[in-house]
């Protein structure tokens, strides 16, 4: 099976600040929420914590193009509002990087 090569993984590594754990996971979820029910390029994004930091997040999201991310999909009213929100929970910056599928097997 041949890849999409368009096609991209956006992977996001993240810190949240101890005392904002719950309040930061409640915003993501219902932010995903949102992302799932209105922007149909994005295909899927999956939550992940560290199980020896549970401060430490890998969020995973599967995108139609790293152009759609980066353009509309970041200038949505509910990615601008959630990304001001962030300020207020993530301990440092978030880490973005993309990631293109080189094989496939069914």
């Amino acid at each position: 099976m041949k890849a999409n090569s368009k096609a991209v993984t956006v992977v996001i590594t993240c810190t949240i600040m101890s005392d904002m754990l719950e309040m930061a996971k409640r915003e993501l979820e219902a932010n995903i929420k949102l992302v799932m029910a209105n922007e149909p390029a994005c295909h899927g994004i999956r939550v992940h914590s560290d199980p020896h930091d549970t401060r430490r997040l890998l969020i995973i999201e599967q995108w139609e193009s790293e152009e759609v991310f980066k353009g509309p999909h970041m200038q949505t009213p509910h990615m601008q509002a959630f990304l001001k929100l962030a300020e207020t929970f993530l301990d440092g910056s978030a880490e973005f990087s993309f990631w293109r599928e080189i094989i496939a097997v069914p």
